[in-house]
């Protein structure tokens, strides 16, 4: 099995999605950093009330994320027969940097902040789509949700514990990912604009994790 595909790296990085969305809400004028369905709402609300600069400040993060998805396709097909670095490093190596300035942004430039995180976490779920071979989101939990409760009812009924195995995978990523999003927004509150610098060293930690990928 893949290092990008073991449960301890798919914790962290669900972690820090959890903070990440906790983060942009709670310190960056509570715009969404991974949930675009909130970020749709929000815009089309404000648009039809005719609060056309507040709809604008929930449409950036969704080009934001769209931009990210598209280019960590383009790095994966560039780079993913290069062999003296992995293609999924380059996108954290991007991750890491993008979280990085977002710390040094005053809450000003809130604007940029949130479509940098978006970005970042946009690459993050299109880099990292599976755990033990499971089909799960770092970044989200609607499709964990439904995946894990699918597997839980197919146990029920035939008693397979490969759907056991799988439900309490999804279930353990989306605790993790609430645990993130708790601690992100307590911490929030105390280091304030430079909290998404601990999701800049989960994703070094995670580098360093994927430089032992074989």
């Amino acid at each position: 099995m893949q290092t990008s595909e073991s449960f301890r790296l798919s914790a962290l990085l669900s972690f820090s999605g959890g903070l990440q969305d906790a983060y942009t809400y709670n310190v960056r004028d509570k715009v969404f950093a991974n949930a675009q369905t909130g970020n749709v709402v929000l815009m089309s609300q404000n648009f039809m009330q005719g609060n056309y600069m507040q709809g604008f400040h929930y449409i950036c993060p969704l080009f934001s994320f769209a931009l990210g998805i598209f280019v960590a396709e383009r790095i994966e097909h560039r780079y993913k027969n290069i062999e003296k670095i992995h293609w999924r490093q380059v996108i954290l190596l991007i991750e890491m940097l993008a979280l990085i300035i977002v710390g040094f942004l005053p809450a000003e430039m809130n604007m940029i902040a949130n479509i940098l995180v978006s970005f970042s976490c946009a690459m993050q779920v299109q880099t990292f789509r599976k755990v033990h071979g499971y089909g799960y989101a770092s970044t989200m939990c609607i499709g964990n949700i439904r995946s894990g409760t699918e597997s839980l009812s197919q146990y029920l009924r035939n008693k397979n514990k490969e759907s056991l195995y799988k439900t309490l995978h999804f279930l353990g990523i989306i605790l993790i990912f609430a645990i993130g999003a708790g601690i992100g927004g307590v911490l929030s509150g105390t280091f304030g604009l430079k909290t998404i610098w601990i999701s800049a060293a989960i994703m070094l930690v995670v580098t360093i994790m994927m430089s032992h990928e074989e």
